[in-house]
């Protein structure tokens, strides 16, 4: 009887070992598309686009006065992050869908005039100190510190 359970024993270490220590399953690379880069969808995304742009916009154009403390500051930040977390999101999720044609896409999307606006705005209020990359989440700051990347702070707009 003993016997019986040290060769069960065995095979169950033995299983677990195996387990443990096999390599890691190759992961499959995505086959290239040749669709258009979107899916069906894509209706409803165009229009959630047009309104993350003019909510943003409504941001950037509230008073200077009101970016820097209480429920002004939480609005302000708040704007921004939206609009560029969903930017962001939609940068980085179109090429994993929809592989290059989605990438470029997506890039055209997001460079209408109104994005180079936002863009620009969003530059100066980092600029002026009412804008740190450190009040944006992790999504939206990765592109928020591409848009200021050449900017340099020369104000202190919120400090005090």
């Amino acid at each position: 009887m003993s016997r019986i359970w040290f060769v069960v024993w065995a095979i169950i270490i033995w299983q677990v070992a195996a387990w443990a220590f096999a390599p890691e399953p190759k992961a499959r690379q995505a086959a290239p598309m040749d669709g258009p880069g979107y899916g069906t969808n894509e209706k409803y995304s165009v229009d959630g686009r047009a309104r993350q742009r003019e909510s943003a916009i409504a941001t950037l154009e509230r008073p200077y006065g009101a970016r820097c403390t209480g429920e002004g500051r939480q609005r302000f930040i708040s704007g921004l992050d939206e609009y560029y977390y969903q930017r962001q999101n939609q940068m980085e999720r179109y090429p994993e869908t929809f592989g290059k044609p989605g990438a470029d896409y997506i890039a055209k999307q997001w460079t209408t005039g109104e994005d180079l606006r936002i863009d620009r705005l969003t530059q100066e209020a980092y600029a002026q100190g009412y804008l740190a990359l450190a009040d944006l989440n992790n999504v939206a700051r990765k592109m928020v510190e591409a848009v200021v990347r050449n900017e340099r702070v020369t104000g202190n707009a919120c400090a005090g």
